[in-house]
């Protein structure tokens, strides 16, 4: 197990929604010998307003993010450890082409210069081995692939490997998309909804009673969805998932 420092960085939706995940997930990285702090001074990503088609403003908010990660590695920290496949891409995909569509050329060297260091949270856990002596846990669970992990960060086997590491049992659901895609899921909710039941329905016909995910926004939409519909399914964050196997050791 390597020692390493770590920056996490919660994402706004952790922060104002489920900061259970944010808890979750550095108890999970400290088992594995990190010395886990948190990204002072990052607000938000800025991909909902990239996704708005508001250039400037999601380099506002991804400037005041990219200052703090900037500040997280000067203070030591190795790595910045996300628990949101979405928010990773933003950063590593799409911040060089948001700095350089508003012509901030200082912020496109910078943030190609931070880019290295900002990991996923299974992905950081895939090099990172540990956390206690594996046991079968008794429940299994669907693990739903979020669409920016999987075909922006190429992180198909990673979460599944995370949660069978700590005991989970675990098989990954169709690669189909929630319908949340952020505005998508606003602007065409009767084509969103549709593509959220697809997935539950493939989860309820293989006698899943959970779903795990690693992206709080599949979560909220799937979770909600089976909600209206009085589904019996109940819904877990990735971290969380690995946290409660860890504890339960």
């Amino acid at each position: 197990m390597t020692h390493q420092s770590v920056a996490l960085f919660p994402t706004c939706v952790v922060d104002a929604v489920a900061p259970e995940v944010g808890f979750a997930a550095a108890r999970v990285l400290t088992r594995r010998g990190c010395d886990v702090s948190v990204a002072e001074g990052t607000t938000c990503c800025g991909q909902p307003a990239w996704n708005a088609g508001q250039a400037e403003a999601a380099a506002t908010v991804a400037r005041t993010t990219l200052r703090g990660f900037e500040q997280a590695l000067a203070d030591g920290a190795d790595a910045i450890v996300v628990p949101a496949g979405s928010c990773t891409t933003m950063v590593r995909v799409f911040w060089p082409e948001l700095f350089e569509v508003v012509g901030d050329h200082d912020a496109f060297a910078r943030a190609k210069s931070v880019l290295p260091k900002v990991f996923e949270l299974s992905e950081f856990l895939s090099a990172s081995p540990g956390g206690g002596d594996a046991q079968t846990h008794s429940e299994r669970v669907r693990y739903h692939p979020s669409c920016h992990m999987l075909r922006e960060l190429g992180l198909k086997n990673e979460p599944v490997e995370a949660l069978r590491s700590c005991g989970i049992e675990t098989d990954a659901g169709p690669e189909r998309c929630c319908g949340f895609g952020g505005l998508f899921s606003v602007k065409l909710p009767e084509t969103s909804v549709a593509m959220a039941d697809e997935v539950l329905d493939a989860a309820i016909a293989d006698g899943a009673t959970e779903i795990v995910a690693a992206d709080g926004s599949c979560l909220m939409q799937l979770a909600t969805r089976a909600e209206k519909r009085g589904l019996a399914l109940t819904f877990r964050h990735l971290a969380v998932a690995i946290d409660d196997a860890e504890r339960a050791f």
